[in-house]
Protein backbone atom coordinates (compact mmCIF):
# COMPACT_ATOMS: atom_id res chain seq x y z
CA UNK A 1 0.00 0.00 0.00
CA UNK A 2 2.72 2.37 0.91
CA UNK A 3 4.71 1.68 -2.44
CA UNK A 4 1.38 2.68 -4.37
CA UNK A 5 0.76 5.66 -2.47
CA UNK A 6 4.42 6.75 -3.03
CA UNK A 7 4.01 6.54 -6.99
CA UNK A 8 0.68 7.87 -6.86
CA UNK A 9 2.12 10.45 -5.73
CA UNK A 10 5.17 10.65 -8.29
CA UNK A 11 2.55 10.54 -10.86
CA UNK A 12 0.60 13.23 -9.47
CA UNK A 13 3.58 15.54 -9.23
CA UNK A 14 4.72 14.93 -12.55
CA UNK A 15 1.81 16.39 -13.72
CA UNK A 16 1.98 19.23 -12.40
CA UNK A 17 4.97 19.80 -13.18
CA UNK A 18 4.13 19.32 -16.93
CA UNK A 19 1.19 21.85 -16.37
CA UNK A 20 3.37 24.66 -14.92
CA UNK A 21 5.99 24.06 -17.32
CA UNK A 22 5.11 26.93 -20.17
CA UNK A 23 7.42 24.64 -22.44
CA UNK A 24 6.03 21.99 -22.42
CA UNK A 25 3.55 21.08 -25.22
CA UNK A 26 1.31 17.81 -25.13
CA UNK A 27 0.01 16.81 -28.63
CA UNK A 28 -2.99 14.05 -29.13
CA UNK A 29 -3.23 12.24 -32.72
CA UNK A 30 -6.45 10.86 -34.11
CA UNK A 31 -4.05 9.00 -36.26
CA UNK A 32 -1.14 6.74 -36.82
CA UNK A 33 1.61 7.44 -38.75
CA UNK A 34 0.11 5.17 -41.33
CA UNK A 35 -3.20 6.03 -41.34
CA UNK A 36 -2.78 9.13 -41.57
CA UNK A 37 0.10 8.34 -44.70
CA UNK A 38 -2.92 6.81 -46.34
CA UNK A 39 -5.31 9.98 -45.82
CA UNK A 40 -3.39 12.21 -47.26
CA UNK A 41 -2.89 10.44 -50.08
CA UNK A 42 -6.33 11.84 -51.15
CA UNK A 43 -7.71 13.86 -48.45
CA UNK A 44 -6.52 17.65 -47.20
CA UNK A 45 -7.12 16.72 -43.10
CA UNK A 46 -5.57 17.93 -40.30
CA UNK A 47 -4.08 15.03 -37.68
CA UNK A 48 -6.49 16.08 -35.31
CA UNK A 49 -9.53 16.38 -36.41
CA UNK A 50 -11.55 19.60 -36.19
CA UNK A 51 -13.68 20.49 -33.49
CA UNK A 52 -17.29 19.95 -34.74
CA UNK A 53 -19.33 20.46 -31.82
CA UNK A 54 -22.71 22.20 -32.56
CA UNK A 55 -23.60 26.05 -31.38
CA UNK A 56 -27.35 25.47 -30.66
CA UNK A 57 -28.00 28.98 -29.15
CA UNK A 58 -30.70 27.49 -27.20
CA UNK A 59 -29.66 24.33 -25.14
CA UNK A 60 -31.90 21.86 -27.51
CA UNK A 61 -29.82 19.53 -25.14
CA UNK A 62 -26.35 18.20 -24.37
CA UNK A 63 -24.58 17.98 -27.62
CA UNK A 64 -21.70 14.92 -28.12
CA UNK A 65 -18.05 16.29 -28.36
CA UNK A 66 -16.10 13.43 -28.16
CA UNK A 67 -13.39 12.17 -30.38
CA UNK A 68 -16.03 9.34 -31.91
CA UNK A 69 -18.29 11.94 -32.57
CA UNK A 70 -15.47 14.46 -34.83
CA UNK A 71 -14.36 11.29 -36.34
CA UNK A 72 -18.27 10.84 -37.40
CA UNK A 73 -18.81 14.52 -38.65
CA UNK A 74 -15.33 14.02 -40.33
CA UNK A 75 -16.30 11.49 -42.10
CA UNK A 76 -19.65 12.79 -43.16
CA UNK A 77 -17.86 15.64 -44.34
CA UNK A 78 -16.13 14.04 -46.82
CA UNK A 79 -18.77 11.87 -48.21
CA UNK A 80 -20.78 15.19 -48.58
CA UNK A 81 -18.27 16.14 -50.89
CA UNK A 82 -17.37 12.68 -52.49
CA UNK A 83 -19.56 12.30 -55.81
CA UNK A 84 -19.11 8.25 -55.37
CA UNK A 85 -22.87 9.22 -53.80
CA UNK A 86 -24.38 8.91 -57.37
CA UNK A 87 -24.55 5.99 -60.00
CA UNK A 88 -22.66 8.05 -62.29
CA UNK A 89 -19.31 9.46 -60.13
CA UNK A 90 -20.53 13.19 -60.82
CA UNK A 91 -22.79 14.91 -58.12
CA UNK A 92 -22.06 15.35 -54.62
CA UNK A 93 -24.20 16.59 -52.07
CA UNK A 94 -21.92 19.83 -52.38
CA UNK A 95 -22.97 19.95 -55.83
CA UNK A 96 -26.79 21.35 -54.27
CA UNK A 97 -25.33 22.70 -51.63
CA UNK A 98 -22.16 25.09 -52.01
CA UNK A 99 -20.38 26.59 -49.03
CA UNK A 100 -19.95 29.57 -50.92
CA UNK A 101 -23.80 29.94 -51.65
CA UNK A 102 -24.27 28.79 -47.37
CA UNK A 103 -24.81 25.88 -48.44
CA UNK A 104 -27.12 26.41 -51.05
CA UNK A 105 -27.44 26.46 -54.93
CA UNK A 106 -26.87 29.64 -56.69
CA UNK A 107 -28.92 27.88 -59.78
CA UNK A 108 -32.90 27.93 -59.92
CA UNK A 109 -32.66 24.23 -60.31
CA UNK A 110 -29.65 22.32 -59.08
CA UNK A 111 -28.45 19.81 -62.11
CA UNK A 112 -28.27 15.99 -61.01
CA UNK A 113 -26.47 12.68 -62.56
CA UNK A 114 -27.29 13.16 -66.87
CA UNK A 115 -27.37 16.83 -66.62
CA UNK A 116 -31.18 16.21 -65.13
CA UNK A 117 -32.55 19.43 -64.00
CA UNK A 118 -34.66 19.34 -60.24
CA UNK A 119 -37.83 21.00 -59.77
CA UNK A 120 -37.83 23.21 -56.67
CA UNK A 121 -34.87 25.00 -55.31
CA UNK A 122 -32.08 23.97 -53.21
CA UNK A 123 -32.52 24.86 -49.08
CA UNK A 124 -29.80 26.14 -47.59
CA UNK A 125 -27.99 23.95 -44.83
CA UNK A 126 -26.41 26.68 -42.43
CA UNK A 127 -28.90 26.43 -40.18
CA UNK A 128 -30.56 22.87 -39.58
CA UNK A 129 -29.40 23.19 -35.56
CA UNK A 130 -31.89 25.39 -35.43
CA UNK A 131 -34.74 23.61 -36.47
CA UNK A 132 -35.51 21.41 -33.70
CA UNK A 133 -36.86 18.16 -35.22
CA UNK A 134 -33.91 18.04 -37.81
CA UNK A 135 -31.57 17.46 -34.73
CA UNK A 136 -34.18 14.48 -33.33
CA UNK A 137 -34.59 16.10 -30.03
CA UNK A 138 -38.23 15.73 -28.37
CA UNK A 139 -39.27 19.33 -26.49
CA UNK A 140 -41.97 21.05 -27.08
CA UNK A 141 -41.10 24.07 -29.71
CA UNK A 142 -42.75 24.07 -33.10
CA UNK A 143 -40.86 21.80 -35.34
CA UNK A 144 -40.24 21.33 -39.25
CA UNK A 145 -39.59 18.38 -41.63
CA UNK A 146 -37.16 18.76 -44.20
CA UNK A 147 -37.48 20.10 -47.86
CA UNK A 148 -39.97 22.22 -49.15
CA UNK A 149 -43.10 19.73 -49.23
CA UNK A 150 -41.67 18.65 -45.62
CA UNK A 151 -41.77 15.33 -46.90
CA UNK A 152 -38.58 14.18 -45.44
CA UNK A 153 -38.62 14.01 -41.04
CA UNK A 154 -34.88 14.08 -40.56
CA UNK A 155 -31.75 15.11 -42.76
CA UNK A 156 -31.07 11.29 -42.70
CA UNK A 157 -34.48 10.89 -44.28
CA UNK A 158 -33.58 13.53 -47.01
CA UNK A 159 -29.59 12.32 -47.67
CA UNK A 160 -30.97 9.22 -48.69
CA UNK A 161 -33.70 10.60 -50.87
CA UNK A 162 -30.91 12.37 -52.35
CA UNK A 163 -28.76 9.18 -53.44
CA UNK A 164 -31.68 7.00 -54.50
CA UNK A 165 -33.60 10.03 -56.30
CA UNK A 166 -33.55 9.15 -60.18
CA UNK A 167 -32.88 12.90 -60.96
CA UNK A 168 -30.29 13.74 -58.45
CA UNK A 169 -27.95 11.35 -57.63
CA UNK A 170 -30.33 7.70 -59.03
CA UNK A 171 -27.50 5.33 -57.00
CA UNK A 172 -28.87 2.60 -54.97
CA UNK A 173 -26.93 2.26 -51.41
CA UNK A 174 -25.84 -1.26 -51.86
CA UNK A 175 -23.64 0.04 -54.79
CA UNK A 176 -22.70 2.98 -52.61
CA UNK A 177 -21.70 0.82 -50.12
CA UNK A 178 -19.28 -1.67 -52.41
CA UNK A 179 -17.51 1.65 -53.54
CA UNK A 180 -17.03 2.92 -50.07
CA UNK A 181 -15.82 -0.37 -48.61
CA UNK A 182 -12.73 -0.58 -51.96
CA UNK A 183 -11.62 3.12 -50.77
CA UNK A 184 -9.14 2.55 -47.64
CA UNK A 185 -9.72 6.17 -45.98
CA UNK A 186 -13.43 5.23 -45.49
CA UNK A 187 -12.63 2.17 -43.58
CA UNK A 188 -9.86 4.01 -41.37
CA UNK A 189 -13.02 6.62 -40.88
CA UNK A 190 -15.44 3.49 -40.00
CA UNK A 191 -13.24 1.87 -37.52
CA UNK A 192 -12.84 4.71 -35.55
CA UNK A 193 -16.53 6.25 -35.76
CA UNK A 194 -19.08 3.01 -35.87
CA UNK A 195 -16.35 0.00 -35.02
CA UNK A 196 -15.87 -0.82 -38.23
CA UNK A 197 -19.21 -0.95 -39.44
CA UNK A 198 -19.67 0.01 -43.08
CA UNK A 199 -23.51 0.13 -43.20
CA UNK A 200 -26.43 2.68 -44.45
CA UNK A 201 -27.41 3.37 -41.42
CA UNK A 202 -24.15 4.56 -39.87
CA UNK A 203 -23.09 6.11 -43.92
CA UNK A 204 -26.17 8.31 -43.31
CA UNK A 205 -25.67 8.88 -40.08
CA UNK A 206 -22.40 10.60 -40.38
CA UNK A 207 -23.53 12.43 -43.43
CA UNK A 208 -26.35 13.92 -40.83
CA UNK A 209 -23.24 14.40 -37.54
CA UNK A 210 -21.54 16.46 -40.35
CA UNK A 211 -24.75 18.42 -41.69
CA UNK A 212 -26.01 19.65 -38.07
CA UNK A 213 -22.44 20.60 -36.89
CA UNK A 214 -22.86 23.37 -39.68
CA UNK A 215 -23.23 26.29 -37.56
CA UNK A 216 -23.77 29.91 -38.94
CA UNK A 217 -23.36 32.17 -35.84
CA UNK A 218 -21.12 35.06 -36.75
CA UNK A 219 -23.25 37.48 -38.88
CA UNK A 220 -23.16 41.49 -37.84
CA UNK A 221 -26.56 40.28 -36.29
CA UNK A 222 -25.20 37.84 -34.23
CA UNK A 223 -22.69 40.10 -32.74
CA UNK A 224 -25.22 42.77 -31.90
CA UNK A 225 -27.30 40.65 -30.87
CA UNK A 226 -25.02 38.68 -28.18
CA UNK A 227 -25.04 42.19 -25.99
CA UNK A 228 -28.24 43.93 -26.86
CA UNK A 229 -31.99 43.14 -27.10
CA UNK A 230 -33.07 41.88 -30.21
CA UNK A 231 -36.12 44.66 -29.88
CA UNK A 232 -33.71 47.56 -29.08
CA UNK A 233 -31.95 49.19 -31.87
CA UNK A 234 -28.20 47.77 -32.42
CA UNK A 235 -25.32 50.22 -31.51
CA UNK A 236 -23.03 48.88 -34.50
CA UNK A 237 -26.07 48.73 -36.96
CA UNK A 238 -26.70 51.96 -39.40
CA UNK A 239 -29.87 53.62 -38.68
CA UNK A 240 -30.91 51.83 -42.19
CA UNK A 241 -30.61 48.20 -40.93
CA UNK A 242 -32.23 49.30 -37.32
CA UNK A 243 -35.35 50.90 -39.15
CA UNK A 244 -34.97 47.64 -41.29
CA UNK A 245 -34.56 44.88 -37.72
CA UNK A 246 -37.68 46.81 -36.45
CA UNK A 247 -40.11 46.72 -39.83
CA UNK A 248 -38.81 42.94 -39.78
CA UNK A 249 -39.54 42.33 -36.06
CA UNK A 250 -43.25 44.21 -36.41
CA UNK A 251 -44.46 42.64 -40.25
CA UNK A 252 -42.55 39.74 -40.60
CA UNK A 253 -41.92 37.45 -37.27
CA UNK A 254 -45.55 35.47 -37.02
CA UNK A 255 -43.79 32.96 -39.71
CA UNK A 256 -39.75 33.86 -39.34
CA UNK A 257 -38.12 34.00 -35.52
CA UNK A 258 -37.02 37.74 -34.92
CA UNK A 259 -33.51 35.66 -33.67
CA UNK A 260 -33.26 33.71 -36.55
CA UNK A 261 -32.36 30.73 -34.46
CA UNK A 262 -35.31 28.71 -34.58
CA UNK A 263 -38.97 27.81 -36.21
CA UNK A 264 -42.15 30.13 -35.53
CA UNK A 265 -43.96 28.76 -38.46
CA UNK A 266 -43.17 25.43 -39.98
CA UNK A 267 -44.82 25.85 -43.18
CA UNK A 268 -47.18 28.64 -45.07
CA UNK A 269 -48.99 29.17 -48.18
CA UNK A 270 -47.56 32.75 -48.62
CA UNK A 271 -49.69 33.80 -51.99
CA UNK A 272 -47.05 33.48 -54.72
CA UNK A 273 -49.84 32.29 -57.07
CA UNK A 274 -53.60 31.81 -57.24
CA UNK A 275 -52.80 28.44 -59.34
CA UNK A 276 -50.11 26.52 -58.04
CA UNK A 277 -48.57 23.97 -60.75
CA UNK A 278 -46.24 22.56 -57.94
CA UNK A 279 -49.24 22.11 -54.73
CA UNK A 280 -46.22 21.37 -52.41
CA UNK A 281 -47.69 20.12 -49.43
CA UNK A 282 -50.64 19.92 -51.12
CA UNK A 283 -49.42 16.87 -53.05
CA UNK A 284 -49.63 14.61 -49.84
CA UNK A 285 -52.74 16.18 -47.85
CA UNK A 286 -54.87 17.33 -50.42
CA UNK A 287 -56.29 20.72 -51.72
CA UNK A 288 -56.43 22.71 -48.04
CA UNK A 289 -52.59 22.37 -48.41
CA UNK A 290 -52.28 23.52 -52.27
CA UNK A 291 -49.30 26.37 -52.40
CA UNK A 292 -48.05 25.12 -48.93
CA UNK A 293 -44.61 25.27 -48.34
CA UNK A 294 -41.93 25.17 -46.07
CA UNK A 295 -40.59 28.57 -44.29
CA UNK A 296 -37.25 28.25 -44.63
CA UNK A 297 -34.39 30.04 -42.25
CA UNK A 298 -33.28 33.40 -43.49
CA UNK A 299 -29.67 33.09 -42.00
CA UNK A 300 -27.59 33.70 -44.75
CA UNK A 301 -30.21 34.95 -47.24
CA UNK A 302 -28.28 37.10 -49.03
CA UNK A 303 -26.30 34.45 -50.13
CA UNK A 304 -28.79 31.82 -51.12
CA UNK A 305 -30.51 33.45 -53.99
CA UNK A 306 -32.60 32.66 -56.49
CA UNK A 307 -35.55 32.31 -53.81
CA UNK A 308 -38.72 30.59 -53.24
CA UNK A 309 -39.33 27.04 -53.82
CA UNK A 310 -38.76 27.52 -57.54
CA UNK A 311 -35.99 30.51 -57.93
CA UNK A 312 -38.95 32.61 -59.46
CA UNK A 313 -36.43 36.14 -57.30
CA UNK A 314 -33.21 36.54 -58.08
CA UNK A 315 -32.39 39.17 -55.53
CA UNK A 316 -33.79 40.13 -52.39
CA UNK A 317 -35.37 43.49 -53.70
CA UNK A 318 -37.49 41.40 -55.86
CA UNK A 319 -38.89 39.17 -52.88
CA UNK A 320 -39.43 42.43 -50.85
CA UNK A 321 -41.45 44.00 -53.43
CA UNK A 322 -43.15 40.85 -53.88
CA UNK A 323 -44.41 40.88 -49.91
CA UNK A 324 -45.10 44.92 -50.37
CA UNK A 325 -47.41 44.61 -53.39
CA UNK A 326 -47.57 40.70 -54.94
CA UNK A 327 -49.27 38.85 -52.31
CA UNK A 328 -52.03 36.52 -54.38
CA UNK A 329 -55.39 35.71 -52.25
CA UNK A 330 -55.30 32.19 -52.22
CA UNK A 331 -58.02 30.26 -50.61
CA UNK A 332 -54.89 28.55 -48.69
CA UNK A 333 -52.87 32.05 -47.68
CA UNK A 334 -51.97 32.60 -44.40
CA UNK A 335 -54.16 34.59 -42.02
CA UNK A 336 -50.92 36.52 -41.38
CA UNK A 337 -50.57 37.74 -44.90
CA UNK A 338 -54.73 38.61 -44.96
CA UNK A 339 -56.55 41.85 -44.60
CA UNK A 340 -59.98 41.03 -43.93
CA UNK A 341 -61.15 38.45 -46.80
CA UNK A 342 -57.97 39.99 -49.12
CA UNK A 343 -54.42 39.71 -49.53
CA UNK A 344 -52.26 42.16 -47.58
CA UNK A 345 -50.75 44.80 -49.48
CA UNK A 346 -47.75 45.95 -47.27
CA UNK A 347 -47.09 49.05 -49.67
CA UNK A 348 -43.79 49.68 -47.63
CA UNK A 349 -42.06 52.85 -49.50
CA UNK A 350 -39.30 52.76 -51.12
CA UNK A 351 -36.97 53.77 -48.30
CA UNK A 352 -38.47 50.91 -46.08
CA UNK A 353 -37.88 48.41 -48.94
CA UNK A 354 -34.31 49.21 -49.07
CA UNK A 355 -34.05 49.45 -45.13
CA UNK A 356 -35.63 45.94 -44.84
CA UNK A 357 -32.99 44.55 -47.50
CA UNK A 358 -30.08 46.11 -45.53
CA UNK A 359 -31.77 44.49 -42.51
CA UNK A 360 -31.98 40.86 -44.07
CA UNK A 361 -27.93 41.19 -45.62
CA UNK A 362 -27.34 41.61 -41.61
CA UNK A 363 -28.00 38.23 -41.56
CA UNK A 364 -24.98 37.45 -43.66
CA UNK A 365 -21.66 35.41 -41.99
CA UNK A 366 -18.77 34.93 -43.64
CA UNK A 367 -16.97 32.68 -41.55
CA UNK A 368 -19.43 30.33 -42.49
CA UNK A 369 -18.33 30.46 -45.93
CA UNK A 370 -14.80 30.24 -45.26
CA UNK A 371 -14.45 27.68 -43.00
CA UNK A 372 -12.03 25.24 -43.66
CA UNK A 373 -13.85 22.24 -41.44
CA UNK A 374 -16.88 22.72 -43.85
CA UNK A 375 -15.01 22.84 -46.82
CA UNK A 376 -14.01 20.18 -49.66
CA UNK A 377 -11.68 17.98 -48.20
CA UNK A 378 -11.03 16.36 -51.32
CA UNK A 379 -7.05 17.57 -53.10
Amino acid sequence: MKNVFSITLLAVFALLTISCNDDVTIETYHFTDDEYTTLTQTLDIPRENFDYTPVTNGGFGSINSSDEFFHKATLGRILFYDPLLSKTGEVSCASCHKQENAFADNSKFSTGVNSQIGTRNSLPLGNTIGFIKYYGTDLSFPSGAFAWDESKASITDQSLAAIVNPVEMNHDMNSVLDLVKEKDYYQIFFNKAYNGEINEANLLDAITTFVNSISSRSSKFDISSSSTFVSNPFPNFTASENNGKQLFNSNCTTCHDRNHNAIVMSEANNGLDMNYADKGVGNLRGPNYNGVFKVPSLRNIELTGPYMHDGRFNTLEEVVEFYSSGIQNHDNLHYSLKSGNQAKKFNFTESQKEDLVAYLKTLTDQELIAEVKYSDPFK
